[in-house]
């Protein structure tokens, strides 16, 4: 439908892929202004999908992937997009948030959003243009990896594509565009499950802003704050995400041989200043962004994406492995495969514990590490026994042989690098998150428990309303298409500068004792009808791009709107309030023996994080709480009139020429077994890795395919 608002396509396209067709689905203005954009507009479009348990391998599953207002403008790193279905490694609601390119493309092409739903008879992918969207054969890209199906897939196109491990239904695989990936919840084997490669876009739509002029003024300040911010000025273009790993080995947050412990003797081999003296080539960054935090690194010969702090943790101090080169390695061939580094890190770990304690002989050791290569390529193709069962993801091993206590997961979802004994809102941020054991989605408050600040890490008090408050941020800020880091500023720069000075160390004192004051303005965030641009710059992005006028207040409402409607849906898929926990060995055994507070006390936390969020005791939403963040009785927009709608027609594809008929396919199963059962590939990728030749032999074929396909155009134009 079109929209008076700046910075929007004003569209969004429902495509279905078993009868390969699509039309217009009728969001409006009004979702437009109370929902914005990325995983919160998200969350509206799938509440209309779920009404109860739902088998994340079924073709009803949606995958929604949404744009964001800020996507394509000149604003700091505004490239984040987002997809969002039901996960087949939680069974809940997971939203995935990337930086590629393929975004900004898709409104270029004319769309603020793409649903996706059914399943292909066909392996394809979907091509879509301001002209509409085409169902294009992809048997070719069958079995590559990400980067070579980049490779043969149209120069200008934003990609949007899986690997073998989505073909294969690996519980944790994930989607790439360009170099940068969807990684969390499983998104790519949802795709899979579709029969779906992936998906391209391209066009040369530009939505107009609503205040240029203001905008461009923003924008200019903007950069300067960015730049010359501690963090992101000189920390994390100096040494990325990885330069955070020596702090948290400094205060005891460093992850260490399955979570047992915060520190790690060959911490020095593996962090962010070895990267950066011995293996770093330069910089590199998402579209439009100032911060430059990515690293290039090499890998046989070929400059690729080098690790972020998570895997440089989960694969080095988590795994008893100081061997910085194998690290870089094993990121690159995760992300090409299309795994999520979190969650196959986090498994392996766990698989390491089970050897070590004779539960299951898996063959994985800690401090061994010459074999993970193998058990990495053999878990994208479901290769053998034991990598068939760790690509269901740590819980499901710990549901078949046991060992909960020590599984590290939180609602099915393997925990981020960060030590929660050594940062107990952290720990809570893991129990509560909509997605499962995110650090992000929890609320990131570790940022205030030593990366950032040094508030006390081990007292709860003050901590469910602060994490109540940085989910917000985090969940609006999402919205609006801004990387995370963008809201850095957000902390004076004297708080980092000078971290010694008496003014720091008071407010380091006092921030806990705040809880109570931001409790209180959680609810009632409306209110807060201001704008601090040094602080939050984000609403009056938004405001001068959309016309949509949005405040400090606005934007936290915005997110605990997003967050109250993401948890509605997964009460409705099942949710049990009681999995807002931890694992036994974080909130039941003390990290530090001679510390009585080093664990997580997070029966008692979660008692006061449902408080704080206007939540009922047993962990339902409390009506007045749905109402007063508009998601009380929301409609369903599939349902609203066709006046209102501007529905087109449905545009079939293109009609195909006659083939011969296919061979039939062995033991092919008509549908895509539950996510709870032992998952199996429904789809026909290769059960064995390719060769180094075969992945080269395909690619040239394919690649004379597609110059064959080039030349035979540019004839019947002439």
């Amino acid at each position: 439908m079109a929209t008076k608002y700046g910075a929007y396509a004003g569209k969004v396209m429902y495509v279905d892929l078993t009868t390969k067709t699509y039309k217009e689905y009728p969001v409006n203005d009004n979702d437009r202004k109370l929902f914005i954009g990325g995983k919160v507009l998200a969350a509206r479009i799938i509440h209309d999908f779920v009404k109860g348990p739902m088998d994340p391998f079924s073709p009803e599953n949606p995958i929604v992937i949404t744009t964001c207002p800020l996507n394509g403008t000149p604003c700091p790193s505004s490239a984040r997009f987002n997809v969002s279905t039901i996960s087949p490694l939680t069974n809940l609601l997971t939203s995935s948030n990337c930086g590629g390119s393929f975004g900004a493309q898709l409104k270029k092409a004319g769309l603020d959003a793409l649903i996706i739903v059914g399943k292909s008879e066909d392996f394809i992918y979907l091509d879509v243009s301001e002209d509409g969207i085409e169902f294009k054969d992809a048997e070719f890209l069958r079995g590559l990896t990400t980067g070579a199906a980049q490779e043969l897939l149209p120069k200008k196109a934003g990609k949007f594509v899986i690997g073998p491990a989505g073909e294969n239904l690996v519980k944790y695989a994930c989607v790439v565009s360009d170099e940068r990936a969807a990684g969390r919840g499983g998104v790519g084997a949802v795709f899979g499950s579709k029969n779906l490669k992936g998906v391209i876009a391209d066009g040369k739509s530009m939505a107009p802003r609503y205040d240029q002029d203001k905008l461009t003024k923003l924008v200019r300040k903007w950069t300067k704050d960015i730049t010359a911010h501690p963090l992101t000025g000189s920390q994390l273009p100096k040494l990325g995400t990885a330069g955070l790993l020596s702090t948290m080995q400094q205060k005891n947050l460093l992850a260490t041989k399955n979570f047992k412990e915060g520190q790690y003797e060959g911490f020095r081999d593996i962090c962010g200043e070895e990267l950066a003296e011995k293996y770093l080539i330069k910089n590199k960054g998402c579209r439009s962004c100032p911060i430059q935090c990515g690293r290039v690194v090499e890998v046989n010969g070929k400059q690729v994406k080098g690790p972020e702090v998570e895997i440089m943790g989960l694969m080095g101090a988590n795994i008893l492995n100081n061997d910085l080169q194998k690290i870089i390695q094993w990121n690159y061939e995760l992300d090409e495969l299309g795994m999520d580094t979190i969650s196959a890190s986090g498994t392996i770990a766990f698989a390491m514990e089970l050897n070590e304690k004779g539960i299951w002989d898996s063959g994985l050791e800690f401090g061994k590490i010459d074999n993970i290569s193998q058990v990495i390529d053999d878990i994208a193709y479901r290769c053998g026994e034991v990598a068939d069962q760790l690509a269901n993801g740590s819980r499901w091993l710990s549901e078949k042989y046991g060992g909960k206590d020590f599984c590290m997961n939180a609602k099915g979802m393997e925990l981020s690098a960060y030590q929660p004994r050594a940062a107990v809102g952290q720990g809570l941020g893991y129990a509560v998150s909509n997605r499962g054991g995110c650090h992000l989605n929890g609320g990131y408050l570790v940022v205030l428990e030593g990366l950032g600040l040094s508030i006390d890490q081990y007292t709860p008090f003050g901590k469910a309303a602060l994490t109540v408050m940085f989910q917000d941020v985090m969940e609006s800020v999402s919205a609006g298409g801004n990387c995370l880091f963008t809201t850095y500023a957000f902390f004076p720069p004297f708080l980092l500068n000078k971290p010694n000075w008496w003014l720091t160390r008071l407010v380091n004192k006092v921030f806990p004792y705040l809880g109570p004051v931001i409790g209180v303005a959680n609810k009632h965030s409306k209110a807060l009808k201001v704008n601090i641009s040094s602080m939050l710059p984000q609403p009056l992005g938004i405001t001068h791009a959309t016309g949509i006028k949005m405040t400090m207040g606005s934007m936290m409402a915005l997110g605990a709107r997003g967050y109250n409607l993401e948890r509605l849906i997964n009460l409705r898929l099942g949710l049990d309030p009681k999995t807002d926990t931890l694992p036994k060995r974080l909130s039941k055994v003390l990290q530090d023996p001679d510390n009585k507070k080093s664990k997580v006390p997070i029966e008692k936390m979660v008692k006061q994080y449902y408080k704080a969020r206007g939540w009922n005791k047993d962990g339902t939403i409390k009506k007045r709480t749905l109402k007063y963040f508009n998601i009380l009785d929301l409609d369903d927009i599939s349902k609203r009139p066709l006046e209102e709608q501007g529905e087109r027609n449905i545009i079939p594809p293109k009609p195909k020429k006659d083939k011969k008929p296919k061979a039939a396919k062995k033991d092919a199963p008509d549908k895509a077994k539950s996510a709870n059962a032992d998952a199996k590939p429904t789809n026909a990728a290769p059960k064995k890795p390719l060769t180094e030749e075969e992945k080269q032999k395909r690619i040239e074929e394919a690649l004379a395919r597609k110059k064959a396909k080039e030349q035979a155009n540019a004839e019947k134009k002439e």
